[in-house]
């Protein structure tokens, strides 16, 4: 890879990293997949299409990688909880509903990421969207020190069906409340109203319950530098409501302990 391509995708990786974990769960499989992108371009420069803007070309490339490795073209069929996971979205529409309300690409950058027509991408978001909205429904617990951020964000859970079962502002709130309610799903602010942290707040909580987290904050990419441990599942302040229920969705697919005490311990927004 030559330095010229390596200063185009540079500023992109923080954020191709969160949408390999959008599309994995986890922040070891998503950064793997990161690495082979990498590898893949050292390899071939060609899959890195010039003719498009940086950003474009980037998803381009990595969804190239992803999809030569057969396992990632197949739609499983567990059971139980896991029939709920995003994984069981068929993959272009799993990509499609990914790119536009988590990496919030407009639909004809879509279609160039993924080879289809714009016709094409919006039914492929109408798909995983219908698919999504069978999800079962969820107690939410909101960590949250700003009244109107956490109202907004309890009017957006409830719209799709989640069930709000309190808000906390604070740490010491926030453990008591998880203590009291025991939520199935948490969304978490990163600072907090008397100085204390989220991220602390909620490696407490996942001491004593295994619960998915989605954490809440301005500077995403502070939490995506591959220094360290990092949160899976992140929502970007000022957020929009369709980003707020995609990532609500990606976490309860995969009902996976997302920022927990491994990946969340050292993070700061």
């Amino acid at each position: 890879m030559n330095s010229s391509i390596a200063d185009l995708i540079a500023p992109q990786l923080p954020y191709v990293r969160r949408f390999g974990r959008a599309l994995t769960g986890s922040q070891a499989r998503g950064d793997a997949y990161v690495v082979a992108l990498l590898e893949a371009l050292v390899a071939d420069k060609s899959i890195y299409d010039r003719t498009l803007s940086p950003r474009t070309a980037v998803y381009r490339a990595f969804l190239h990688v992803w999809n030569a490795m057969p396992m990632n073209r197949q739609t499983d069929t567990p059971e139980g909880i896991a029939d709920r996971r995003i994984e069981t979205l068929t993959p272009e529409p799993r990509q499609a509903f990914l790119l536009a309300s988590v990496e919030e690409f407009p639909t004809e950058e879509i279609a160039l990421i993924l080879g289809k027509t714009e016709k094409e991408v919006r039914d492929l978001v109408d798909t995983a969207s219908r698919e999504i909205s069978q999800q079962i429904a969820a107690r939410v617990m909101i960590i949250e020190d700003e009244p109107l951020i956490a109202m907004d964000i309890e009017s957006l859970v409830s719209e799709v069906g989640h069930e709000v079962i309190g808000i906390a502002a604070t740490r010491k709130e926030a453990v008591a409340l998880a203590q009291k309610t025991a939520p199935g799903i948490i969304l978490a602010d990163i600072q907090l109203a008397d100085g204390s942290s989220g991220i602390d707040a909620v490696n407490d909580i996942l001491r004593e319950f295994n619960v998915p987290v989605v954490f809440i904050t301005a500077y995403p990419e502070r939490l995506l530098t591959g220094d360290r441990a990092e949160p899976a599942f992140l929502v970007t302040k000022p957020f929009k409501p369709e980003m707020v229920k995609a990532v609500i969705s990606q976490a309860l697919f995969f009902d996976v302990k997302a920022g927990g005490n491994s990946e969340t311990r050292g993070a700061a927004a």
